[in-house]
C-alpha cells in the first residue's frame, strides 16, 4: 500500500522556487507533490477543466455532476481534493454550492513547473 502523504496548509498558491532552478528543499517538494496528488485523477482534471472554461466561471456542484456524469457525492468529494489542495474555492449560496477554480494557485503551480510555460 502506497505511503500517505502528510497533511500541509495549502490553502496559500504554491510559492517555491521553480524545480528547474535547483535541487529543491523536501519542504518544497512535498508542497509541489500534494497539489499534483490532488489533479492526479481524471475526473478532478474534468472538473478543473469544467470551471476554467465555465462562461460565468463558476459552477454548482449539480450541474457539474450531470456534465461529467457522477454522483453529486462523488463529485463533491473530488471537489473537497481540489479545495485542500487550494485550487478550488466554494461558496454556500442558499442550498446550493458553487465553485470556482482559483487560476492565481494554478498558475503558480505550473510557474514552480516550469517557469517559461506560460511566457
Amino acid at each position: 500500500m502506497p505511503k500517505a502523504l502528510p497533511m500541509i496548509d495549502m490553502s496559500a498558491p504554491v510559492c517555491c522556487a521553480p524545480v528547474a532552478a535547483g535541487p529543491v528543499d523536501d519542504a518544497a517538494a512535498l508542497e509541489v507533490a500534494l497539489r499534483l496528488k490532488a489533479i492526479a485523477d481524471p475526473a478532478r482534471v474534468k472538473l478543473l477543466s469544467l470551471l476554467l472554461t465555465s462562461p460565468l466561471g463558476e459552477e454548482n456542484g449539480g450541474d457539474l455532476a450531470a456534465t461529467v456524469g457522477l454522483s453529486e457525492s462523488t463529485v463533491s468529494h473530488h471537489l473537497g481534493q481540489l479545495r485542500k489542495a487550494g485550487l478550488v474555492e466554494s461558496e454556500r449560496r442558499g442550498m446550493n454550492t458553487i465553485h470556482r477554480a482559483r487560476r492565481d494557485a494554478l498558475s503558480a503551480l505550473c510557474t514552480v513547473l516550469d517557469p517559461n510555460c506560460c511566457t
